[in-house]
């Protein structure tokens, strides 16, 4: 999300809504709202902990490129959870 205009956040919102309309439970990482003058750090710390409510990390275009993407999978794949790519699941579960 950082550095990419707005957050990504438009993104975001658009994957949770596919998601949701497809019947998944989600919990999107812009829905955490940061209050201002939140670090990097203390908003990661809310995302991981949301995160770790999850049973499936779904994983967006361009993940790749986010140390914040990078430090959730990383953690999804500590914890046994399913790793899928948003996109993915958008298209095959039409």
């Amino acid at each position: 999300m950082t550095g990419i205009p707005d957050h990504n956040i438009p993104a975001f919102n658009a994957a949770a809504q596919k998601l949701r309309l497809l019947g998944f439970d989600v919990v999107n990482p812009a829905e955490i709202t940061p209050q201002n003058g939140t670090t990097w750090e203390d908003y990661m710390r809310a995302d991981l902990q949301a995160l770790l409510t999850c049973d499936t990390i779904a994983l967006m275009v361009g993940w790749e490129n986010s140390k914040g993407a990078h430090l959730e999978l990383h953690l999804a794949h500590r914890v046994g959870m399913t790793v899928v790519f948003a996109d993915a699941v958008c298209q095959t579960t039409r």
